[in-house]
C-alpha cells in the first residue's frame, strides 16, 4: 500500500502536542507527502483548515495519533467502518495501544512509509441497550463494555445470557466484557487473562463478585452476550471503552456481539509484541547482551 496522504490527530491536552504535531507535519511535507490535520489539532497549531475525524479518515492513507490509549479508543469509535491504518505515538503513561514512543517516532515512520510494517485488524464489539424506557443505538467498542453499580453503594444484580441461554446471575460491583485488545485494560485489573490481540474471543470478568467462585470466562468470538439489570435502585451504568456512559434502569438489557468492523492498528516496526508486553507490564528483562529492539 502506497502511503501518500497522512492525517494527524493529537490529544491537545497533552503538553507539547502542538510542537510535536508541527514538527511531524514539517518532516512529512519535506518528504513530499500531503498532510491533513484533525480540526481540534489544527486549531491548536494555529491552522483553520482542519477536518472532523471521519472526513480525515476518509481522505488519507494513514493516521498518526499523538496521545495515549484514550486517543486511540475515541478515534476508533468515531471512524467505525472506515478501513484506515492507525499508528499511535505514545504521549501518555501506560499507552498499550500507542506502541511507538516519541523517541522512536521518525525511525518508525521511515519504516512504515517504506512499507515495512505489520497491520493488525483488532476486533470490535457492537453494543446496544434496550429496555422499557431505554433504547440506545448500537455503539462501537474496541476495548470493553463495563456494566457496573455506578453511584450505588451496594452490589448490582445482573443476569447473563449467552446466545439466549442462561449463564448465571452475578451479584457483584459489575462485570467487564472485553475484546482481546481490552484484555490488558480494566479486565486485567479484575483478574482476567491476557489474550493475544490477534485472537478472536470475548472475555467476561466479574468485578468483586459476592460468590467467590464466579471467575473470568473466555467465550467464543461468535456468541451474543446479553446482560439484564435486576437491581431496582437507580444508579447503575454501562460504560463503553471508558469514554461514554449511560444510565441503566431495572429491566434494561445490554447486548454485546462481535462487530463486522475492525480497528486497523500498525504494530511498532521496532519492537515485537512480547517486548512491548514485558515493558508495559514490568516483566523480567531479556538475558544480558540480547535485545528484541530492531535498530534504525
Amino acid at each position: 500500500m502506497a502511503i501518500k496522504k497522512i492525517g494527524i490527530i493529537a490529544n491537545i491536552d497533552k503538553e507539547k502536542s502542538d510542537e510535536y504535531t508541527t514538527q511531524l507535519r514539517d518532516w512529512l511535507v519535506a518528504r513530499g507527502l500531503k498532510v491533513s490535520l484533525e480540526k481540534h489539532t489544527a486549531r491548536k497549531v494555529g491552522k483553520s483548515d482542519g477536518m472532523d475525524r471521519r472526513h480525515l479518515a476518509s481522505s488519507v492513507d494513514l493516521i498518526v495519533a499523538f496521545g495515549g490509549d484514550g486517543t486511540i479508543l475515541r478515534l476508533a469509535h468515531f471512524i467505525r467502518g472506515i478501513e484506515i491504518p492507525i499508528v499511535g505515538i505514545n504521549m501518555g503513561g501506560f499507552g498499550y495501544l500507542t506502541e511507538v514512543n516519541l523517541s522512536e517516532m521518525y525511525c518508525s515512520l521511515e519504516r512504515i512509509l517504506a512499507g515495512n510494517f505489520e497491520m493488525e485488524k483488532r476486533m470490535m464489539f457492537d453494543v446496544a441497550v434496550k429496555g422499557r424506557d431505554t433504547e440506545i443505538e448500537e455503539q462501537a467498542v474496541l476495548n470493553d463494555v463495563v456494566i457496573g453499580r455506578g453511584n450505588l453503594s451496594r452490589m448490582v444484580v445482573l443476569q447473563v445470557f449467552v446466545n439466549d441461554e442462561f449463564l448465571t446471575t452475578f451479584r457483584a460491583d459489575g462485570i467487564i466484557i472485553s475484546t482481546p485488545t481490552g484484555s490488558t485494560a480494566y479486565s486485567l485489573s479484575a483478574g482476567g487473562p491476557i489474550v493475544y490481540p490477534k485472537m478472536g474471543c470475548m472475555v467476561l470478568s466479574p468485578l468483586c463478585p459476592h460468590t467467590l467462585t464466579n471467575r473470568p470466562i473466555i467465550l467464543p468470538v461468535d456468541v451474543e452476550v446479553k446482560v439484564k439489570l435486576l437491581t431496582k435502585e437507580p444508579g447503575a451504568t454501562v460504560t463503553l471503552d471508558g469514554q461514554i456512559s449511560y444510565d441503566l434502569k431495572l429491566g434494561d438489557m445490554v447486548t454485546v456481539c462481535r462487530s463486522p468492523y475492525v480497528t486497523n492498528l500498525i504494530s511498532s516496526p521496532l519492537r515485537d509484541y512480547w517486548e512491548i508486553l514485558r515493558t508495559k507490564l514490568g516483566w523480567g528483562r531479556l538475558p544480558e547482551g540480547t535485545t528484541n529492539i530492531k535498530p534504525c
